[in-house]
């Protein structure tokens, strides 16, 4: 059994075929106190196991009704990569997956990560997944679990994918939207830190036509890099928003919009019964000057923008006239930036969406 044939080697090892599993032995030790970290009632997140456990009934729940999402962070992991700054990545990748859980009133419990490359370096894995921990910290759910798989040519050397994964809990009652939403209900907007995770090819488009250098200072931020402005995390808006549900004002709320892909033209309508439309004022959005930049050197236009950028919202809360003030100060306590964006109105046409006003200057 051990004599070659032609030049066929002998003595086959998973190693020499590109997988090096001490690797992912030390990644998994690295990782164990970051998982602890981010422990909640429910689960002790502790890691090695087959499978995550989680004790639901630990949350006090009465009537829960689960909810799952799962998202990546797209073409933004390419800026990570080439600038070698992975430590907040993870923070966009809990980021996409329990903004969306919240806005059903959710709860999110607890996370799972998946991390795939083509040879496994400790180092990147552990500074992308404590970026992570930060993320399940922020946003109050349990690093439970997760995958890391090496795929020897698959990926290109130093190339990684991210995939993300979580499960929330909101009582029967209290999941979102509600179907009262009505003319006369206010509109809100919470301010986004960036682009967040979307619209990435489009901006390394435009930067690579324009021949810049990610580690040349950023055109909208002189005082940060290109690439560190651009690698901003995707804001969270968990506990901010489950405060101001939970709060003085919270049973007006009626609806909750991540807007991401699609931007305000296609996120605010999934919420919006077929009887009503949003009417927005483009003057009350506070555009950042990332957005800005972008409209001016790409020569791109508003509703281009509008359907590919969250351009300066993050999350958009529809909630009724009268606690519409007593939702604003609970989010704004809670070290959110609000803009009272518009009202609902009656549909006289297809459109779930109406626009008045526009974009800030240079948008």
């Amino acid at each position: 059994m051990s004599e070659q044939s032609g030049n066929r080697p002998s003595g086959y090892t998973y190693s020499q075929a590109g997988v090096d599993i001490n690797a992912g032995n030390a990644l998994v030790e690295a990782i164990k106190p970051l998982a602890a970290s981010t422990r909640r009632p429910g689960a002790d997140a502790g890691l090695g196991g087959f499978g995550g456990l989680f004790d639901l009934k630990a949350t006090g729940f009465a009537d829960p009704v689960l909810v799952a999402a799962n998202d990546g962070v797209g073409t933004k992991l390419r800026i990570a990569i080439e600038t070698g700054c992975h430590d907040t990545i993870g923070i966009d990748l809990v980021a996409m997956c329990v903004n969306d859980l919240v806005v059903q009133g959710a709860e999110p419990l607890f996370f799972l990560d998946y991390f795939a490359s083509s040879h496994l370096d400790v180092g990147t894995a552990s500074a992308v997944i404590a970026g992570v921990a930060e993320g399940c910290r922020q946003a109050g759910a349990a690093l439970i679990g997760g995958e890391t798989a090496e795929m020897p040519g698959l990926y290109g050397d130093g190339d990684y994918d991210l995939a993300g994964f979580s499960v929330g809990a909101v009582e029967r009652d209290a999941v979102l939207p509600r179907t009262d939403i009505a003319p006369g209900d206010a509109v809100l907007g919470l301010a986004s830190s960036g682009p967040h995770s979307n619209g990435y090819s489009l901006i390394r488009r435009l930067v690579a036509d324009l021949g810049l250098d990610y580690g040349a200072s950023a055109p909208f931020a002189p005082d940060r890099s290109l690439g560190e402005a651009l690698l901003e995390p995707t804001r969270i808006y968990v506990s901010a928003v489950l405060g101001a549900l939970r709060g003085e004002g919270g049973g007006g709320v009626k609806a909750l919009a991540h807007i991401t892909g699609g931007g305000l033209l296609e996120n605010v309508p999934r919420v919006l019964p077929g009887h009503v439309c949003a009417a927005i004022d483009l003057d009350h959005v506070p555009v950042q000057p990332v957005f800005g930049w972008l409209a001016e050197a790409g020569g791109i236009e508003e509703r281009e923008m509008l359907r590919t950028f969250n351009c300066g919202i993050g999350m958009v809360v529809v909630v009724a006239a009268e606690s519409a003030d007593a939702v604003t100060r609970a989010l704004v306590s809670a070290g959110e930036r609000v803009a009272v964006l518009g009202t609902v109105e009656p549909r006289k046409d297809d459109a779930a969406i109406a626009l008045r006003g526009s974009l800030g200057r240079g948008v």
